[in-house]
């Protein structure tokens, strides 16, 4: 039986006289979270290049057959990135890992706020179940609620470096 896992309830909202003025703190630096963003974009982006296929002696397939070629192929596009993910992932932190979770269920709520960021953290790190890859890859929009949580908590993305490095983000 493993023993359970451990994560620091970190007090991360601002008080609220500052909370316009003063930069919410994440246990994840926001440069990661975008780095996540994008990755998860080109994970979920159905054109993402798969390299030259000669279809000269490729068999003839009915329509079922077909379909599953197809999803064999899209799973198999997405090994790489899904691979990238996870290393990028397994490297972070508890905190960092209950902070990315956070950040979804805070994008996600339709009247969501900066004032909710300690609440959902706090329920994050009580869920926290180390699979945090697998949760961010079955929910739909993950990178469009990570995105919307940062613009929440006054995070505006940089997506203009031309050195094609990590994105930026600056608290405004």
């Amino acid at each position: 039986m493993h023993a359970p896992f451990e994560v620091d309830i970190v007090d991360n909202s601002p008080a609220d006289s500052d909370r316009e003025s003063t930069e919410p703190a994440l246990a994840i630096p926001v440069d990661r979270v975008n780095f996540i963003i994008e990755k998860l974009r080109e994970f979920d982006a159905p054109d993402s290049p798969t390299g030259e296929y000669d279809d000269t002696y490729a068999p003839t397939f009915d329509a079922e057959d077909q379909d599953a070629l197809e999803d064999r192929e899209d799973q198999d596009r997405n090994i790489p990135v899904m691979q990238e993910l996870k290393s990028y992932i397994d490297d972070l932190t508890v905190d960092e890992q209950v902070d990315l979770v956070a950040l979804v269920w805070l994008g996600r709520e339709v009247d969501g706020s900066a004032r909710d960021w300690t609440e959902i953290r706090e329920e994050a790190a009580a869920a926290y179940n180390g699979r945090t890859l697998d949760y961010l890859l079955g929910t739909a929009l993950a990178a469009d609620f990570l995105e919307e949580a940062l613009s929440l908590l006054g995070y505006e993305l940089d997506r203009t470096r031309p050195d094609g490095q990590a994105f930026g983000a600056r608290f405004h």
